[in-house]
């Protein structure tokens, strides 16, 4: 019987460790952070154990050894004099509101003031946090910890109002250039985020903050190894098995192909995301739960107004620069994609000193995709929609292909804007696809060239060739000639060839198509 506890949502590692529920030893990690330097900073997705991180750490400088009896960190030659820690979490506030920066800044420097029995000297926030640290720092004899959860948060939340970005930026900075002015009252500082801090102008006073994010050592200090998923969580993984009517190992193939994927360098583990897989262990189904947390969806609308066709994302080639770069301020949202955790290094080549990145599983590719379908077709996501692509995905799964183009047809006709062009209407037919639950696969190639888009479901297989301002013949023609649906010659599923051609040549808009059965259709 399953009897493990998961700590959904609990990032206190005292709380884990008191009340019994299962914990990922990384106190292992300790010891070579604190050899690193004063300042760190780690750069990790969302939801993906930088709070636990930072939790044990507290755990560890407050001297709470005996919570780590039988983990990693007790074993080690470790100082365990306590220290004061001063610890500002970022993560549950909403910085949407104007003064809502300052004012979780003014309450959290407060609640240290009061601590400490301090009276307030400076009027603000940058002064208050630089008096702290010295008054805590004398008071107790000992050196400050500071620990930063999320510290781009009060940033990525307002990423498109310019006039609270920038307000936002300039208190940051503030704030955190007292940092360097006071190294010598702090023992160690530990920041967290998602985007990372070389051109977002906060930390360019601390030219000594040390990113360990891409560094070989630290590539598995956040996220779970299959040999840590399974040496954990195996009970968890065989209830699920057993309510999923299959073997072992093919629950742990759909969990991998759900949830693991993600690597921060060219040497590490494949991880796991945490959330997600404690969500599908507790509730006992594979679904994706990472991407409902919120994903962030400016990232979506630039890469519409790029007008990158969604599956080209995937085997983008980007030099290590690129990757440290913050994709804040800039219209390439790649570099922020893989920080934010949508794109994984999926290989390395080290000749050409290039990164190859992808999605990291089918979780984050849903996910991402679920946010750009609706900037392209607004109605698609609206359940009562005639357009809904819960509709679009009927009419897959039960061979409904007339009625799929038709409902297409009249969608791409009234699709809102005017930038439409060949790569806008194949999006918006892949991203359809795609979320309909299908496995559709964009250009692929075949002996003879590459289709548009091929669809697979049960019983059905259906291969796309779309035209722009060309003809439905032009289209079939070449379905033919290169004989794209060849390779399901011996396939038992029914085969539906679907020519298109999206024409504004003349007088009406709309999309022609020509619908051919093959084999048992």
């Amino acid at each position: 019987m399953d009897e493990l506890r998961y700590p959904i949502g609990i990032q206190t590692f005292s709380k884990i460790i008191e009340e019994g529920y299962a914990y990922v030893d990384k106190t292992a990690y300790i010891k070579p952070l604190l050899s690193q330097g004063q300042f760190l900073f780690l750069s990790r997705p969302r939801r993906f154990g930088k709070s636990l991180m930072l939790s044990t750490l507290e755990a560890y400088f407050e001297g709470q050894r005996g919570l780590f009896k039988g983990l990693a960190a007790d074993s080690m030659d470790l100082d365990w004099t306590p220290s004061p820690v001063l610890r500002f979490d970022f993560t549950a506030e909403n910085f949407s509101l104007e003064n809502g920066l300052e004012s979780l800044l003014r309450r959290l420097l407060r609640e240290y003031e009061e601590q400490y029995g301090m009276t307030r000297v400076a009027d603000t926030v940058a002064g208050r946090f630089s008096q702290l640290i010295r008054k805590v720092t004398e008071q107790t004899g000992r050196k400050v910890v500071i620990l930063i959860d999320e510290y781009d948060k009060p940033l990525l939340d307002i990423e498109d109002n310019k006039e609270l970005f920038e307000k936002n930026q300039r208190t940051l900075k503030s704030f955190y250039g007292n940092l360097k002015a006071m190294d010598r009252y702090i023992r160690f500082t530990f920041i967290t985020g998602v985007a990372r801090f070389s051109k977002v102008s906060i930390f360019s006073d601390l030219n000594n903050l040390k990113d360990i994010s891409m560094a070989d050592d630290y590539s598995d200090i956040c996220g779970w190894s299959e040999n840590e998923l399974v040496g954990k969580f195996r009970p968890g993984i065989e209830t699920l098995a057993k309510k999923r009517k299959e073997a072992f190992e093919d629950t742990l193939r759909a969990m991998r192909e759900y949830y693991d994927g993600y690597m921060f360098t060219e040497v590490g583990s494949r991880l796991y995301n945490p959330f997600s897989v404690l969500n599908a262990l507790d509730l006992k189904r594979i679904d994706p739960y990472w991407f409902q947390t919120g994903t962030p969806t400016f990232l979506a609308r630039r890469v519409r107004k790029l007008g990158t066709f969604p599956p080209d994302i995937n085997g983008k080639m980007c030099t290590r620069e690129q990757l440290l770069e913050v994709g804040l301020n800039s219209s390439n949202p790649i570099p922020l994609m893989f920080q934010t955790g949508y794109l994984t290094i999926a290989d390395y080549h080290e000749e050409a000193n290039l990164y190859e990145l992808r999605f990291p599983n089918r979780e984050v590719e849903i996910g991402f995709y679920q946010q750009l379908l609706p900037i392209y077709a607004p109605d698609t996501t609206d359940p009562f929609s005639p357009f809904s692509f819960t509709l679009f995905k009927m009419d897959l799964v039960e061979g409904r292909i007339q009625d799929f183009m038709e409902r297409l047809a009249t969608l791409l006709k009234d699709l809102p804007g005017e930038d439409h062009n060949e790569s806008t209407y194949r999006a918006v037919t892949y991203l359809l696809t795609v979320l309909c639950g299908t496995p559709a696969i964009a250009e692929h190639h075949g002996y003879k060239g590459r289709s548009d888009i091929e669809v697979k479901t049960g019983k059905y297989i259906y291969v796309f060739e779309f035209k722009y301002n060309k003809s439905v013949r032009e289209a079939m023609d070449q379905i033919s000639s290169r004989d794209y649906a060849g390779r399901y010659t011996m396939d038992p599923r029914k085969v539906f060839l679907i020519a298109a051609n999206f024409n504004e040549k003349r007088e009406e808009r709309g999309l022609e198509y020509k619908v051919v059965p093959l084999k048992g259709a």
